[in-house]
Protein backbone atom coordinates (compact mmCIF):
# COMPACT_ATOMS: atom_id res chain seq x y z
CA UNK A 1 0.00 0.00 0.00
CA UNK A 2 3.18 2.23 1.10
CA UNK A 3 4.34 1.03 -1.79
CA UNK A 4 1.79 2.10 -4.12
CA UNK A 5 0.96 5.52 -2.38
CA UNK A 6 4.61 6.06 -3.18
CA UNK A 7 4.34 5.48 -6.85
CA UNK A 8 1.81 7.95 -7.08
CA UNK A 9 3.71 10.96 -5.51
CA UNK A 10 6.67 9.79 -7.80
CA UNK A 11 4.73 10.42 -10.98
CA UNK A 12 2.85 13.67 -9.57
CA UNK A 13 6.29 15.05 -8.73
CA UNK A 14 7.12 14.29 -12.75
CA UNK A 15 4.14 16.06 -13.77
CA UNK A 16 4.38 18.81 -11.68
CA UNK A 17 8.43 19.35 -13.09
CA UNK A 18 6.97 18.90 -16.52
CA UNK A 19 4.34 21.11 -16.29
CA UNK A 20 6.42 23.89 -14.55
CA UNK A 21 9.00 23.29 -17.43
CA UNK A 22 6.61 23.72 -20.16
CA UNK A 23 5.06 27.26 -18.54
CA UNK A 24 8.57 28.55 -17.77
CA UNK A 25 9.24 27.54 -21.37
CA UNK A 26 6.04 28.84 -23.09
CA UNK A 27 6.72 32.62 -20.87
CA UNK A 28 10.48 32.66 -22.17
CA UNK A 29 9.73 32.06 -25.83
CA UNK A 30 6.89 34.81 -25.36
CA UNK A 31 9.04 36.80 -23.76
CA UNK A 32 11.46 36.25 -26.34
CA UNK A 33 9.08 36.40 -29.06
CA UNK A 34 7.77 40.14 -27.78
CA UNK A 35 11.68 41.12 -27.38
CA UNK A 36 12.14 40.36 -31.03
CA UNK A 37 8.87 42.84 -32.12
CA UNK A 38 9.95 45.31 -30.03
CA UNK A 39 13.23 44.75 -31.66
CA UNK A 40 11.80 44.65 -35.02
CA UNK A 41 9.77 47.59 -34.63
CA UNK A 42 12.10 49.81 -33.05
CA UNK A 43 14.95 48.89 -35.88
CA UNK A 44 11.99 49.93 -38.64
CA UNK A 45 11.04 53.18 -37.09
CA UNK A 46 14.77 53.81 -36.66
CA UNK A 47 15.25 52.93 -39.90
CA UNK A 48 12.17 54.89 -41.64
CA UNK A 49 13.24 57.64 -39.39
CA UNK A 50 17.02 57.63 -41.22
CA UNK A 51 15.42 57.25 -44.33
CA UNK A 52 13.49 60.72 -43.93
CA UNK A 53 16.38 62.45 -42.73
CA UNK A 54 18.44 61.12 -45.48
CA UNK A 55 15.76 62.10 -48.00
CA UNK A 56 15.53 65.53 -45.94
CA UNK A 57 19.46 66.19 -46.05
CA UNK A 58 19.79 65.01 -49.67
CA UNK A 59 17.21 67.30 -51.12
CA UNK A 60 19.21 70.42 -49.76
CA UNK A 61 22.26 69.52 -51.31
CA UNK A 62 23.54 72.42 -52.66
CA UNK A 63 27.23 73.02 -54.78
CA UNK A 64 29.09 76.17 -53.98
CA UNK A 65 32.64 77.16 -53.55
CA UNK A 66 34.63 75.92 -50.93
CA UNK A 67 35.52 78.44 -47.97
CA UNK A 68 39.21 79.25 -47.60
CA UNK A 69 40.79 80.70 -44.25
CA UNK A 70 43.38 82.12 -46.33
CA UNK A 71 40.90 84.09 -48.84
CA UNK A 72 38.57 86.36 -47.01
CA UNK A 73 35.67 87.94 -48.49
CA UNK A 74 36.19 90.98 -50.19
CA UNK A 75 35.80 93.60 -48.24
CA UNK A 76 37.78 96.92 -46.73
CA UNK A 77 35.18 96.82 -43.39
CA UNK A 78 35.04 95.30 -40.53
CA UNK A 79 32.62 91.97 -40.95
CA UNK A 80 32.95 90.67 -37.01
CA UNK A 81 32.53 93.11 -34.08
CA UNK A 82 34.72 91.91 -30.84
CA UNK A 83 31.76 89.99 -29.40
CA UNK A 84 32.33 88.16 -32.73
CA UNK A 85 28.86 89.40 -33.92
CA UNK A 86 29.14 89.64 -38.06
CA UNK A 87 28.42 93.07 -39.69
CA UNK A 88 26.86 92.11 -42.86
CA UNK A 89 28.07 93.69 -46.39
CA UNK A 90 27.45 92.51 -49.32
CA UNK A 91 29.85 89.81 -50.74
CA UNK A 92 30.62 88.34 -47.48
CA UNK A 93 27.85 85.68 -47.41
CA UNK A 94 26.67 83.14 -49.84
CA UNK A 95 22.51 83.53 -49.83
CA UNK A 96 22.48 79.66 -51.24
CA UNK A 97 24.07 78.05 -47.78
CA UNK A 98 21.85 80.72 -46.18
CA UNK A 99 18.87 80.01 -48.08
CA UNK A 100 19.08 75.74 -47.56
CA UNK A 101 19.29 76.61 -43.59
CA UNK A 102 16.46 78.54 -43.14
CA UNK A 103 14.30 75.99 -46.12
CA UNK A 104 15.09 73.04 -43.38
CA UNK A 105 13.54 74.91 -40.50
CA UNK A 106 10.68 75.94 -42.71
CA UNK A 107 10.58 79.97 -41.21
CA UNK A 108 8.01 82.33 -41.24
CA UNK A 109 8.68 86.09 -40.84
CA UNK A 110 6.99 88.92 -39.68
CA UNK A 111 7.36 92.61 -41.03
CA UNK A 112 5.93 95.05 -38.96
CA UNK A 113 5.18 98.70 -40.18
CA UNK A 114 3.47 101.63 -38.58
CA UNK A 115 1.73 103.80 -41.22
CA UNK A 116 0.10 106.63 -39.02
CA UNK A 117 -1.30 109.90 -39.87
CA UNK A 118 0.39 110.73 -43.11
CA UNK A 119 2.45 108.43 -43.25
CA UNK A 120 0.11 105.68 -44.72
CA UNK A 121 0.98 107.48 -48.18
CA UNK A 122 4.20 105.50 -47.63
CA UNK A 123 2.28 101.63 -47.49
CA UNK A 124 1.76 100.94 -51.34
CA UNK A 125 5.57 101.53 -52.22
CA UNK A 126 6.91 99.48 -49.28
CA UNK A 127 4.38 96.46 -49.57
CA UNK A 128 5.19 96.66 -53.24
CA UNK A 129 8.60 96.76 -53.02
CA UNK A 130 8.99 94.36 -49.86
CA UNK A 131 6.84 91.42 -52.14
CA UNK A 132 10.38 92.11 -55.14
CA UNK A 133 12.98 92.38 -52.87
CA UNK A 134 12.30 90.63 -49.36
CA UNK A 135 12.91 87.18 -48.44
CA UNK A 136 11.97 86.05 -51.89
CA UNK A 137 10.96 82.38 -51.90
CA UNK A 138 10.04 82.28 -47.36
CA UNK A 139 6.84 82.37 -45.90
CA UNK A 140 6.21 86.27 -45.04
CA UNK A 141 3.53 87.86 -42.58
CA UNK A 142 3.26 91.69 -43.17
CA UNK A 143 1.11 93.80 -39.93
CA UNK A 144 0.42 97.21 -40.94
CA UNK A 145 -0.51 99.32 -37.18
CA UNK A 146 -2.77 102.67 -38.73
CA UNK A 147 -4.95 105.23 -37.35
CA UNK A 148 -6.52 104.73 -41.08
CA UNK A 149 -7.86 101.10 -42.19
CA UNK A 150 -9.59 102.88 -44.82
CA UNK A 151 -6.41 104.56 -46.38
CA UNK A 152 -4.42 101.53 -46.67
CA UNK A 153 -4.76 100.37 -50.44
CA UNK A 154 -5.64 96.79 -51.39
CA UNK A 155 -2.24 94.75 -52.17
CA UNK A 156 -1.76 91.55 -53.69
CA UNK A 157 1.09 89.75 -51.98
CA UNK A 158 2.29 86.35 -53.18
CA UNK A 159 1.04 82.49 -52.52
CA UNK A 160 2.89 81.65 -48.78
CA UNK A 161 2.26 85.30 -47.77
CA UNK A 162 -0.52 87.29 -45.78
CA UNK A 163 -1.07 91.20 -45.24
CA UNK A 164 -2.56 91.81 -42.20
CA UNK A 165 -3.97 95.62 -41.28
CA UNK A 166 -4.25 96.67 -37.35
CA UNK A 167 -6.30 99.33 -36.27
CA UNK A 168 -4.53 101.58 -33.84
CA UNK A 169 -5.24 105.06 -32.12
CA UNK A 170 -3.02 108.02 -33.21
CA UNK A 171 -1.35 110.69 -31.51
CA UNK A 172 -1.01 114.77 -32.27
CA UNK A 173 2.61 114.48 -32.11
CA UNK A 174 5.27 112.52 -34.06
CA UNK A 175 7.29 111.83 -31.05
CA UNK A 176 4.36 109.69 -29.32
CA UNK A 177 3.87 108.38 -32.44
CA UNK A 178 7.09 106.87 -32.93
CA UNK A 179 7.58 106.16 -29.35
CA UNK A 180 4.45 103.94 -29.04
CA UNK A 181 5.80 101.49 -31.82
CA UNK A 182 7.68 99.74 -29.04
CA UNK A 183 4.74 99.24 -26.73
CA UNK A 184 2.41 98.33 -29.62
CA UNK A 185 4.90 95.18 -30.53
CA UNK A 186 5.71 94.17 -27.76
CA UNK A 187 2.03 93.92 -27.23
CA UNK A 188 1.23 92.38 -30.03
CA UNK A 189 3.77 89.78 -29.78
CA UNK A 190 2.61 88.91 -26.68
CA UNK A 191 -1.18 88.12 -28.30
CA UNK A 192 -0.88 87.00 -31.95
CA UNK A 193 2.83 86.80 -33.00
CA UNK A 194 4.66 85.08 -30.61
CA UNK A 195 2.40 81.74 -32.42
CA UNK A 196 2.64 83.21 -35.92
CA UNK A 197 5.89 83.64 -36.93
CA UNK A 198 9.60 82.98 -35.72
CA UNK A 199 11.24 85.97 -36.75
CA UNK A 200 10.17 89.66 -36.90
CA UNK A 201 11.54 92.93 -38.74
CA UNK A 202 10.66 96.24 -37.82
CA UNK A 203 10.55 99.15 -40.26
CA UNK A 204 9.70 102.15 -40.15
CA UNK A 205 6.75 103.03 -43.57
CA UNK A 206 8.78 105.75 -44.91
CA UNK A 207 11.39 103.37 -46.40
CA UNK A 208 11.23 101.38 -49.87
CA UNK A 209 13.42 97.88 -51.00
CA UNK A 210 15.73 98.76 -53.73
CA UNK A 211 17.55 95.47 -53.62
CA UNK A 212 17.75 91.78 -52.55
CA UNK A 213 17.13 91.62 -48.47
CA UNK A 214 16.87 87.92 -47.37
CA UNK A 215 17.78 85.45 -44.91
CA UNK A 216 21.39 86.84 -44.21
CA UNK A 217 19.73 89.75 -42.01
CA UNK A 218 18.24 87.16 -39.64
CA UNK A 219 20.18 86.17 -36.09
CA UNK A 220 18.74 86.65 -32.37
CA UNK A 221 18.87 90.14 -32.60
CA UNK A 222 20.01 92.49 -35.00
CA UNK A 223 20.33 96.18 -35.35
CA UNK A 224 21.72 98.24 -38.48
CA UNK A 225 24.75 100.88 -38.34
CA UNK A 226 22.92 104.20 -38.67
CA UNK A 227 24.35 105.49 -42.23
CA UNK A 228 25.64 108.50 -40.97
CA UNK A 229 27.66 107.58 -38.00
CA UNK A 230 29.71 104.47 -38.92
CA UNK A 231 33.00 104.75 -38.31
CA UNK A 232 32.63 107.60 -36.07
CA UNK A 233 34.53 108.03 -32.65
CA UNK A 234 31.56 107.16 -29.46
CA UNK A 235 31.87 110.96 -28.84
CA UNK A 236 30.60 111.91 -31.70
CA UNK A 237 27.38 109.87 -31.42
CA UNK A 238 24.24 111.57 -30.88
CA UNK A 239 23.06 109.40 -27.62
CA UNK A 240 21.33 110.84 -24.77
CA UNK A 241 23.62 112.49 -22.46
CA UNK A 242 21.62 113.45 -19.58
CA UNK A 243 22.06 111.02 -16.78
CA UNK A 244 18.68 111.53 -15.21
CA UNK A 245 17.43 109.67 -18.45
CA UNK A 246 16.51 106.11 -18.75
CA UNK A 247 18.67 106.74 -22.04
CA UNK A 248 21.34 107.53 -20.53
CA UNK A 249 24.55 106.51 -22.16
CA UNK A 250 28.29 108.11 -21.16
CA UNK A 251 30.36 109.56 -23.37
CA UNK A 252 33.42 107.23 -23.16
CA UNK A 253 30.50 104.03 -23.87
CA UNK A 254 29.45 102.79 -26.82
CA UNK A 255 30.18 101.16 -29.62
CA UNK A 256 28.08 101.50 -32.47
CA UNK A 257 25.10 104.22 -33.44
CA UNK A 258 22.13 102.06 -34.37
CA UNK A 259 19.29 103.63 -36.54
CA UNK A 260 15.97 103.20 -35.20
CA UNK A 261 14.19 102.69 -38.60
CA UNK A 262 14.81 98.74 -38.23
CA UNK A 263 15.51 96.22 -35.85
CA UNK A 264 14.34 92.82 -35.33
CA UNK A 265 15.44 89.01 -34.27
CA UNK A 266 13.66 86.14 -33.13
CA UNK A 267 10.18 86.77 -31.60
CA UNK A 268 11.29 86.14 -27.81
CA UNK A 269 14.32 88.34 -28.59
CA UNK A 270 12.34 91.63 -29.98
CA UNK A 271 9.68 91.12 -27.41
CA UNK A 272 12.68 91.64 -24.88
CA UNK A 273 13.97 94.66 -26.38
CA UNK A 274 10.29 96.41 -27.10
CA UNK A 275 9.70 95.69 -23.28
CA UNK A 276 12.12 97.23 -22.32
CA UNK A 277 12.03 100.22 -24.35
CA UNK A 278 8.95 100.94 -23.32
CA UNK A 279 9.54 100.34 -19.79
CA UNK A 280 12.14 102.84 -19.85
CA UNK A 281 10.19 105.48 -21.62
CA UNK A 282 7.60 105.19 -19.33
CA UNK A 283 9.98 105.54 -16.33
CA UNK A 284 11.09 108.75 -18.54
CA UNK A 285 7.96 110.35 -18.91
CA UNK A 286 6.94 110.19 -15.06
CA UNK A 287 10.16 112.15 -15.06
CA UNK A 288 8.77 114.53 -17.22
CA UNK A 289 11.97 113.78 -19.64
CA UNK A 290 11.86 112.68 -22.93
CA UNK A 291 15.12 111.15 -24.82
CA UNK A 292 16.94 112.97 -27.36
CA UNK A 293 16.21 110.99 -30.24
CA UNK A 294 13.05 109.16 -28.68
CA UNK A 295 12.56 105.62 -29.42
CA UNK A 296 16.22 105.43 -31.39
CA UNK A 297 17.45 106.50 -27.79
CA UNK A 298 16.17 103.95 -26.03
CA UNK A 299 17.14 101.28 -28.50
CA UNK A 300 21.16 102.42 -28.38
CA UNK A 301 21.17 101.79 -24.72
CA UNK A 302 19.49 98.36 -24.73
CA UNK A 303 22.14 97.44 -27.86
CA UNK A 304 25.04 98.80 -25.53
CA UNK A 305 24.45 96.34 -22.71
CA UNK A 306 22.62 93.60 -24.87
CA UNK A 307 24.61 93.34 -28.08
CA UNK A 308 23.01 92.55 -31.15
CA UNK A 309 24.07 88.76 -32.39
CA UNK A 310 24.45 90.29 -36.41
CA UNK A 311 25.00 93.86 -36.90
CA UNK A 312 23.45 95.19 -40.75
CA UNK A 313 25.92 97.83 -42.63
CA UNK A 314 24.18 101.21 -43.79
CA UNK A 315 23.51 99.16 -46.79
CA UNK A 316 19.66 98.10 -44.90
CA UNK A 317 18.31 101.99 -44.19
CA UNK A 318 20.73 104.14 -46.55
CA UNK A 319 19.66 107.87 -46.15
CA UNK A 320 21.48 110.65 -48.94
CA UNK A 321 23.65 111.92 -46.64
CA UNK A 322 27.23 110.41 -45.20
CA UNK A 323 29.52 108.82 -46.71
CA UNK A 324 28.69 106.34 -49.98
CA UNK A 325 31.65 104.78 -50.26
CA UNK A 326 30.85 102.39 -47.53
CA UNK A 327 28.04 101.03 -49.73
CA UNK A 328 28.44 98.72 -52.29
CA UNK A 329 24.16 97.74 -52.93
CA UNK A 330 21.64 100.26 -51.62
CA UNK A 331 19.48 97.71 -49.99
CA UNK A 332 16.58 99.66 -48.09
CA UNK A 333 16.45 103.32 -48.64
CA UNK A 334 14.49 106.27 -46.80
CA UNK A 335 11.69 107.69 -49.02
CA UNK A 336 12.31 111.55 -49.91
CA UNK A 337 10.05 113.74 -48.44
CA UNK A 338 9.18 116.71 -46.78
CA UNK A 339 9.16 116.18 -42.49
CA UNK A 340 7.69 119.36 -42.24
CA UNK A 341 4.73 118.44 -44.09
CA UNK A 342 4.69 114.76 -43.32
CA UNK A 343 4.86 115.47 -39.65
CA UNK A 344 2.78 118.40 -39.76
Amino acid sequence: MLSRKGNIIGKAKKWIILISFFILFSFTWYLSKEGKCKLFTAYSSWTCCSHKIYNDVSSYRIVYDQPNPFRPPKTSFMVLTPWLAPIIFDGIYDLKILNAQFHQRDVRIGLTVFAVRKYNIFVKSLIETAEKFFMAGHKVNYYVFTDDVSAIPKITVKEGRSLVILKISGYERWQDITMRHMQLIRDYIDKKLITEVDYLACLDADMKFTDDVEVEILGDLFGVIHHGYIGKLREQFTNERRNDSEAYIPVDEGDFYYTGCFFGGSVTEVYKLTNFCHNAMMADKAKNIEAIWHDESYLNKYFLYHKPTKLLSPEYAWNYYGSSDVVKRKKIIHVHKDYKVIRD
